[in-house]
């Protein structure tokens, strides 16, 4: 176990602001999400028990909360300055769970991103920002990433960053409504020792 807290904590790479999600921000997110709610249904996660619904919002936020407190959670909404606004945007959310510490050193990351800005390079970005993050400030060792066969954006994403395909995983999660297939796609801290924002963002450059 990690000495100490490890949330809250925001991270910053130019226009976006990774920052804690918290309970004024429904409103927000509740609209974002409405917005989204074609462009994310097939990559949902359900609820497998029979009638079983989804948290709602107050309570997605207090178990995010829980899980941060006891340090096997980073719950991030991706929020984005944009000209005219006096505070930066909610774009998306990312979430670092089931974090595992001892011998493992271990986290599993999951990430969503408005339709209005995909394209846009925010998920790598947000993606590396936080990666680093956990390798060097946590000092995690791995960091995985499980992607649905048919989301080809988000398989976009860990091409673009470098993350390694570690094989097909049959009916790993419960997504919209039944268990899907997930292909698995992992790092470690080894394999990215100049970490991943930097030679991310030069690339983009070039």
């Amino acid at each position: 176990m990690r000495a100490g807290p490890i949330w809250p904590v925001t991270l910053e790479s130019g226009d976006l602001v990774l920052r804690p999600i918290r309970y004024r921000d429904k409103k927000e997110w509740t609209e974002v999400r409405s917005r989204n709610s074609e462009w994310l249904a097939p990559w949902e996660a359900s609820n497998p028990d029979p009638g079983g619904g989804l948290p709602d919002y107050r309570q997605m936020v207090r178990s995010l909360n829980l899980q941060a407190a006891q340090a096997t959670a980073l719950p991030f909404l991706i929020t984005e300055w944009q000209p005219g606004l006096r505070n930066p945007a909610i774009v998306g959310q990312l979430t670092v769970s089931s974090i595992v510490w001892g011998s493992a050193m271990m986290a599993t990351l999951g990430y969503w991103v408005d339709q209005s800005r995909a394209g846009r390079g925010i998920a790598p970005t947000s993606v590396a920002l936080v990666t680093d993050h956990c390798f060097r400030a946590l000092g995690l060792h791995r960091m995985e990433i499980n992607i649905r066969p048919e989301n080809g954006p988000s398989l976009r994403v860990v091409e673009k960053l470098g993350f390694r395909d570690e094989g097909y995983r049959p009916r790993f999660l419960h997504i919209n409504g039944k268990w899907a297939d997930h292909r698995s796609f992992a790092l470690t801290s080894e394999e990215v020792p100049e970490g991943l924002l930097g030679p991310w963002l030069a690339s983009r450059r070039s």
